[in-house]
């Protein structure tokens, strides 16, 4: 059985029967956890090995885990810091700011990679205008150049530890104040605009280890009058055509107000993959995932297949082996350093 087009999530620390029977269906193919499915580090590797298990090839095991307020596992796991850190620490000191984020995308990918999961959804790439409460220091900086710099150092350190890499939200969520979760945002942005600030980031790192991206629930009128996640324009000619992405593109999640204004679930998802999207992520709605599950007709194509095979994690040391490793002890440290000021860090 091949991944199907779908992402779905869990209500608890354990896979319900109703549940289990979703994972088997051909139309899913990964499943997001939340910070409800995180109990212990002895739970959360068996419940990771557990979906693993359910089928062959294994389903897509993903989590929101950008560091700072976005990060769904706490208790065992190191406390990331949140990438506005790292653009602070780009002001004193870039090239020890590069070393910085290159060291805290190998710790948060190794310590994940070490209970199984096999992919996070970051970096952020958004352009921190100030605007979005949202987006806020989940961004790494205001200026595009030093986002992609910083960015490219997290994916080469995320890459060490295991992973491969999600860029958002495509093509930039940072200028708009409304928050796509609860509304739908509108950017009056020209393409030339976006292009010559937002876009820089995406444009810097397609080809320099970014495996996959996730396009933004905004509107920007001016190019499309859908959402960036629903509009071939956006994915199939600017990001596929004109960027020349081959990696994966992945949904934002179809539940969110952002997504609403194209019609029901099953509409939504159906946009979306006809857009241009190869796997479309339905969260915090167990009842959306039954419809979908019951409605969609869809068939993954032979290359998407292909694109999800290099979203897998590889390796994957235990913790406390990996807790023994120089290199690891050598990151921790440089990332528990994030932040200070009393002279170590920015010599």
């Amino acid at each position: 059985m091949s991944l199907g087009p779908l992402m779905i999530d869990l209500r608890g620390t354990a896979i319900a029967a109703d549940e289990r029977e979703w994972l088997r269906s051909p139309l899913v193919g990964g499943v997001i956890l939340f910070t409800r499915n995180f109990e212990s580090l002895e739970q959360i590797r068996e419940l990771v090995a557990e979906i693993h298990a359910i089928r062959q090839p294994a389903l897509l095991v993903t989590v929101d885990h950008e560091g700072g307020r976005v990060q769904r596992f706490r208790d065992g796991f190191t406390a990331i810091p949140a990438m506005r850190a790292l653009g602070d620490a780009w002001e004193q000191n870039p090239a020890q700011a590069k070393s910085l984020a290159r060291d805290a995308g190998y710790v948060l990918a190794s310590e994940l990679r070490s209970h199984g999961v096999d992919l996070t959804f970051a970096p952020v790439l958004d352009v921190d205008y100030k605007r979005s409460s949202v987006i806020g220091d989940r961004a790494f900086h205001a200026d595009p150049e030093i986002i992609a710099n910083l960015a490219h150092a997290l994916v080469k350190g995320l890459h060490e530890g295991g992973m491969s890499s999600v860029g958002k939200h495509y093509p930039g969520h940072g200028h708009v104040r409304a928050d796509s979760h609860h509304e739908v945002p509108v950017d009056e942005r020209s393409y030339a605009q976006i292009e010559q600030c937002d876009l820089i980031p995406f444009r810097r790192l397609i080809g320099n280890g970014l495996g996959a991206v996730m396009p933004a629930h905004v509107i920007y009128p001016k190019i499309d009058r859908l959402p960036a996640g629903f509009s071939s324009k956006w994915l199939k000619q600017i990001l596929r055509r004109d960027l020349g992405f081959n990696g994966v593109i992945f949904s934002d999640d179809l539940s969110m107000e952002g997504a609403k204004g194209v019609g029901g679930i099953v509409e939504r998802a159906d946009a979306a993959l006809n857009a241009g999207c190869d796997m479309v992520l339905v969260c915090n709605a167990p009842e959306a995932a039954d419809e979908l599950l019951a409605g969609l007709q869809y068939i993954m194509p032979a290359v998407v297949q292909m694109r999800l095979a290099a979203m897998r994690g590889r390796g994957g040391t235990p913790m406390a082996q990996l807790q023994a490793s120089a290199e690891y002890a050598r990151a921790l440290a440089s990332v528990k350093s994030i932040g200070r000021r009393d002279g170590d860090l920015f010599a």
